[in-house]
This record gives structure tokens, C-alpha cells and sequence, in this order.
């Protein structure tokens, strides 16, 4: 469950495509994390799925054309349009996008969008060629134009057999879309954050590096927080499988000395930097230009430390005050707090994350995290076993009481 959609009201339109099956798989999921997602089918929807499917999957009401007429007919498109939280219309067809660009009010699905008070978003699915033609992009620009969010499509194999654009955005990646939109106005509008995750790669030769177990988990987690809250995200991320938030811009790195160079100009005029990232403290004093032979004798691999990027930051801060806020993480195997502690003063920063590596419930690899915030002031707050997206929503709260105390 995710704080930006718990107890959000969605109005899920339903449009006639055989990605309807999808519709069902993202109604399911904005339910899980929270959203009340009540259903529109157009008359065309309910020839590829029902309305009962919808309603199983989200305990809520799923409506067709025949409720328009019904005893509530006069006013459930102002009910329903007036009282949502977004509107989203996934599968949009191409039907569908020329009717909603035209104002028609022929049918429930399009007659609640003329009464949303909220923002609107629509995913297009259709097959070969219909989403190049002229005529659904001329409607797509009119759409864009009154503020429309367009999500998608994407290239892939259509129903046809056809390769090309028209396929609809996964339920997953849509749903990413939907959390940027609703966090326009957060609290964190305006201020830019800047995110490191992952651990970076340092060179021994073309093909071996020295690395760490980072899977980046926590710090994409602070980068979606961060969205989540309307900030201006950047994620410098070394290499991981993972998947960047909507809304994140991303600057992929491999080295200590990328993230540094990375890092340093990003925070020049940022608000808040979480330093998440597992960075290397050694790296080869030689990197060898060919790849070593098995056969070589390889007795010894010299090491040097690599940039301290925290204490060059937190320097430039004294001067120039940017960022405003620094938090550090500290992944510890032994003396936890004593390590995080001189970490936090050390470096100066205002926050340390401190979670013990050891645990087979927390830190590297794991989708869930058990930390203790350690603050400037000296005070410490512990906090319970949480998934990284919780853990990464309550860092965010505490900064959020950083920027509000004068």
C-alpha cells in the first residue's frame, strides 16, 4: 500500500480493446495499494469483459451505459465525475480519444469526463497504423492541449500480429504514471531532490570490476517517495535491474568518481540530498587495459581510497548552504550506532540511516529494511521491520519537519 493512493478515488474508464484484460490486472493493483477504483465500461468494453469482473476485483461499483438510464441516471456522471481523484481511461481507443477531444456526451464513460473536476488520464491501445494516423493525432494534440495526460502507448506486437506503436502501457508503469500526476501539488513542489542508489562498479581490467551487494532497492524506494511528494527528483543510480520512478530523472553511473562528478553538480542548486548509494572505498590503483589471463600471476591487487563525495559536499554546503538538508546512510556490520554516529558528525550531516547488513531481513537485497535515524541533535528514533517504500515514506516525513522547523 502506498501513501500517495490510499483512500484515492479513481474513475477507471473502460474503453473497447482487447487490452481490456489489462484494465482488469490495473484495477486490481491501484486496489491493493490503496485507490477506491470505481469502473466505467463503454458499450464496446463489455464485449471483451464485464462488469462483475471489475467489481470482484475492487469491492466497488462498476457502471455501463444501462445505469445511465436507471433510476440515478440524472445525476451519476456528475456524481461521478465530481467526486473523483483522477480519471483514467486505460484501454483508451481510438474511438474514444476522437470522442473525448470532440466533447461527445454520447455515453456514460464520455459524459462523466465532461463533468471531472479532476485531472484526466488517458493510456491509447489500437492496432497498426490508427495511432500514426492523422486524424488521433490531431485529437491526442487538442487532448494535450486542455491538459490531458497522455500515457503511452509503447511499440510492441499489437493484436493483429503487426509490429508498432499502439500497445498499450503495462498496469505496472501506468500506475507510475498515476502517482506523478496525483503528487503535482505535494508538499515537496519546488524543491529539487537529488537521490544516489546502488553500488558503484570500480574497473580491474575490460571485464572485472570490484562491487558490492547494493541492490539499489532503498534509494529507488526515497527517489519514488520523493515523487510522491511533487519533487523535482534526480536519481544518479549505478547499475541495478531496477526500474526508475515516472517523474525521476535518471543519471546512470558506474564508478565512485561518476557518482562524485554526478553528484557535485546536482546538489549546486538542490534542496535535499540522500545519499543512499553503496560507493566503493577502494578502487584499483591500476586499472589494466587487457583482460587478465587466468594463467597470469595475479599476487597482488593495489588499492586507493576513492573521493569522499559526503565531505566535499557538506564543504561546498558551509559556503553555499545547498542543500539544505544531507542525509547519509550507513550499512554496518559491527558497532552500528558508534560507526553511524561518527558518520553523522563526521560528515556533517543531518540524518544518518543506520541498519545493520548482517540481517537476512534488512538491508542488502531484501525488500524490506529495519534502520535507526540517528539526528545532529543526538536524539535516535528506531524504527520496526517496514518494506524500503515505508521506510523511505518515513525518512521523507522527518525531512519534511526539517525544512518546516525555522
Amino acid at each position: 500500500m502506498s501513501a500517495i493512493l490510499e483512500g484515492k478515488r479513481i474513475l477507471l474508464g473502460v474503453s473497447g480493446s482487447i487490452a481490456a484484460f489489462k484494465a482488469a490486472e490495473l484495477a486490481s493493483r491501484l486496489t491493493q495499494e490503496g485507490a477506491q477504483v470505481i469502473t466505467i465500461l463503454s458499450p464496446a468494453a463489455e464485449k471483451f469483459i464485464t462488469p462483475l469482473t471489475f467489481r470482484s476485483l475492487t469491492g466497488q461499483p462498476a457502471y455501463t451505459d444501462a445505469d445511465l438510464w436507471g433510476e440515478k441516471g440524472h445525476i451519476l456522471h456528475v456524481k461521478l465525475g465530481q467526486e473523483s481523484d483522477l480519471m483514467l481511461i486505460a484501454p483508451c481507443s481510438a474511438n474514444t480519444l476522437a470522442a473525448l477531444a470532440q466533447g461527445s456526451a454520447e455515453h456514460l464513460l464520455t459524459l462523466s469526463a465532461l463533468t471531472l473536476r479532476a485531472p484526466l488520464a488517458v493510456a491509447p491501445a489500437m492496432d497498426g497504423g490508427m495511432f500514426e494516423h492523422p486524424a488521433t493525432q490531431q485529437n491526442l494534440h487538442i487532448l494535450r492541449q486542455r491538459g490531458v495526460f497522455v500515457l503511452g502507448p509503447t511499440q510492441g506486437r499489437l493484436a493483429s500480429g503487426l509490429f508498432g506503436s499502439g500497445r498499450m502501457l503495462e498496469p505496472q508503469e501506468i500506475i507510475g504514471h498515476v502517482r506523478y500526476i496525483l503528487a503535482q501539488k505535494g508538499p515537496l513542489k519546488g524543491q529539487k531532490v537529488v537521490v544516489t542508489a546502488g553500488g558503484t562498479q570500480e574497473a580491474i581490467d575490460p571485464v572485472r570490476m570490484l562491487t558490492n551487494r547494493s541492490s539499489g532497492k532503498q534509494g529507488y524506494a526515497l527517489a519514488q517517495a520523493a515523487v510522491d511528494l511533487g519533487a523535482e527528483v534526480v536519481l544518479i543510480s549505478a547499475p541495478t535491474a531496477l526500474t526508475p520512478p515516472v517523474g525521476a530523472h535518471l543519471i546512470q553511473v558506474h564508478s565512485a568518481e561518476e557518482m562524485r562528478q554526478a553528484v557535485l553538480q546536482e546538489t549546486q542548486n538542490a534542496d535535499i540530498l540522500l545519499m543512499a548509494a553503496a560507493v566503493a572505498d577502494f578502487r584499483p590503483r591500476q586499472v589494466r587495459t587487457q583482460k587478465i589471463k587466468k594463467q597470469e600471476a595475479l599476487t597482488l591487487l593495489e588499492l586507493e581510497p576513492t573521493p569522499d563525495i559526503l565531505s566535499e559536499v557538506a564543504a561546498r554546503r558551509a559556503q553555499t548552504h545547498r542543500p539544505l538538508v544531507m542525509v547519509g546512510f550507513a550499512a554496518e556490520s559491527q558497532d552500528l550506532i558508534e560507526n553511524a554516529t561518527h558518520k553523522l558528525q563526521n560528515k556533517g550531516l543531518d540524518m544518518i540511516v543506520a541498519n545493520n547488513i548482517l540481517a537476512r531481513d534488512a538491508g542488502f537485497g531484501v525488500d524490506t529494511n529495519r534502520v535507526t535515524l540517528l539526528y545532529q541533535n543526538g536524539a535516535r528514533e528506531s524504527l520496526p521491520l517496514m518494506t524500503k517504500a515505508q521506510v523511505a515514506e518515513a525518512i521523507l516525513q522527518r525531512i519534511l519537519t526539517f525544512l518546516q522547523t525555522p
